[in-house]
């Protein structure tokens, strides 16, 4: 081989790796729209979807770049990870929940537990509304104006069954250690235990947005309810879940 050819031979390998990379990245592009356009699904109509788009095909390149093959894992879980990993991050840089939405979700999580310890069971979304002080209609709009704000601390991450591994709460770190291992089982045990307690509705609508990825609408058809009212509920019961992280999780941790 000449000279000129010892020359031209990187150009073309990375010519081809471009190539390669710009294959994968079409080729995983309708998975960047699938989760921008379930994200986007709870948040409030000033979040554009085009912007998820974008923040998510930065993901997927990070994913493509830091792909292992070697690992036992598919390219299309390890880029899911990182595509919604980029997407929420960049919806916390940018705070897009305005400060008395925030204040909102707060009162109602507070509300939620006062209402459980008083009751001696989960609250009724009545009793729930009387400890806010407030009529039934106006916390049912409560819950329309804070989705979304949940993102940040309960993103579903899959598993065999509906809440069982709702582990993104748990703080990343070293994932594969003895003590991150049982951390996380504990924490999928006490998750269990709490869905297993709320109202069977809201149980059957996390089943079917998380487990059977069934969109706000789809589960108002094979439910009987306006897409809307499942918003609530899918809202409502991801505040019960995460005021019972709080009271149970946390304190285990102290």
């Amino acid at each position: 081989m000449d000279a000129a050819t010892y020359a031209v031979q990187p150009a073309v390998d990375a010519n081809a790796a471009l190539l390669d990379r710009q294959a994968l990245v079409l080729q995983h592009l309708p998975q960047v729209r699938l989760i921008a356009r379930r994200i986007h699904g709870q948040l409030p109509d000033s979040v554009g979807l085009d912007d998820l788009i974008s923040t998510g095909v930065v993901g997927l390149l990070a994913a493509i770049d830091n792909f292992d093959p070697s690992l036992d894992v598919q390219l299309k879980t390890y880029a899911e990870r990182k595509i919604r990993g980029a997407i929420l991050d960049g919806l916390r840089e940018t705070d897009w929940a305005p400060r008395e939405v925030r204040k909102k979700s707060k009162l109602i999580q507070a509300a939620i537990d006062r209402a459980r310890q008083c009751a001696g069971r989960e609250a009724a979304e009545e009793e729930i509304a009387a400890e806010l002080g407030i009529p039934l209609s106006e916390y049912q709009k409560w819950l329309a104006e804070v989705r979304g704000v949940e993102l940040e601390r309960l993103e579903f991450a899959g598993g065999e069954k509906a809440g069982r591994n709702w582990t993104q709460y748990v703080a990343s770190g070293e994932e594969s250690s003895p003590s991150r291992i049982l951390e996380r089982a504990e924490l999928e045990r006490i998750l269990g235990l709490a869905i297993d307690r709320i109202p069977e509705i809201e149980r059957t609508v996390l089943h079917l947005y998380y487990f059977e990825e069934m969109n706000l609408r789809e589960i108002g058809e094979v439910v009987g309810m306006h897409l809307s009212r499942v918003g609530q509920l899918r809202t409502q019961a991801i505040l019960r879940l995460r005021s019972h992280l709080e009271r149970v999780w946390t304190s285990r941790r102290q």
